[in-house]
């Protein structure tokens, strides 16, 4: 049966990490610690605090030691998508692991996205703004001036009613894609076999004129290179007073 709520997600935690060098050439990039936690730890907490009860992980970079991690887990249930044959980027992730995701939206969560929450938690707010009958894809995106670690110039503006628009050219924009979406399945129908970015979902929806945002409450901490890791600390640290 399919649900108009998520009940399932997937925390991408395939990639090579290539910016977080030297750290990921003896371990996967989830598995760098912030704070004391591991990245993924963090999406994985996130995920069965809002309710979700499978959530699959696609697996490729020091596969096995991530899984054996994994299964140090009880909570949320977990599935693994193995990936060890070829890196099939995060567009190709998702398609590969959709027969796992069943037939309903589902969340997708960059393994390396974390942040301090606000009042409420994030992605509670995001479950609970998701409406199927306007949007293809709701995404949580952080306002890029309160942005930590991340260096660029914005990914979307947002009209008042959440749609999203893409930056154009050398503009700057006012919101970063924050690492988590909630996807309808039917946007991976049609998409091509092997590696692609799931920016073609995004894409799709934009088409329509169903992409759509929320606006992260609190503060989206990018832990992409080295020494990010210790901003990010900082500010969960100082968070926490």
């Amino acid at each position: 049966m399919s649900h108009s709520s998520p009940q399932k997600a997937i925390v991408l935690a395939a990639g090579l990490g290539k910016r977080m060098l030297p750290i990921t050439a003896t371990m996967p990039k989830p598995l760098v610690k912030v704070g004391g936690r591991s990245l993924i730890d963090f999406a994985l907490d996130r995920l069965h605090e809002a309710g979700m009860e499978t959530v699959v992980v696609n697996v490729h970079h020091f596969a096995d030691m991530l899984e054996a991690h994994l299964r140090t887990r009880k909570m949320p249930q977990i599935v693994v998508s193995d990936e060890r044959d070829e890196v099939l980027e995060t567009g190709g992730g998702v398609k590969k692991a959709l027969p796992l995701l069943s037939d309903g939206p589902f969340i997708t969560f960059n393994s390396d996205s974390i942040w301090v929450e606000g009042q409420e938690p994030n992605l509670k707010r995001l479950v609970s703004a998701w409406d199927p009958a306007r949007m293809d894809i709701l995404m949580l995106v952080a306002p890029l001036e309160t942005s930590v670690g991340y260096e660029g110039r914005g990914d979307f503006s947002m009209d008042q009613d959440g749609r999203l628009r893409r930056r154009k050219g050398d503009e700057t924009a006012p919101f970063v894609y924050a690492g988590v979406a909630i996807v309808k399945p039917e946007l991976v129908d049609g998409s091509p076999e092997g590696p692609f970015s799931a920016n073609l979902f995004y894409d799709k929806a934009i088409a329509k004129d169903r992409l759509y945002g929320l606006q992260l409450d609190g503060q989206w901490l990018h832990v992409g290179e080295p020494q990010a890791i210790k901003v990010a600390e900082e500010r969960l640290a100082a968070s926490l007073r």
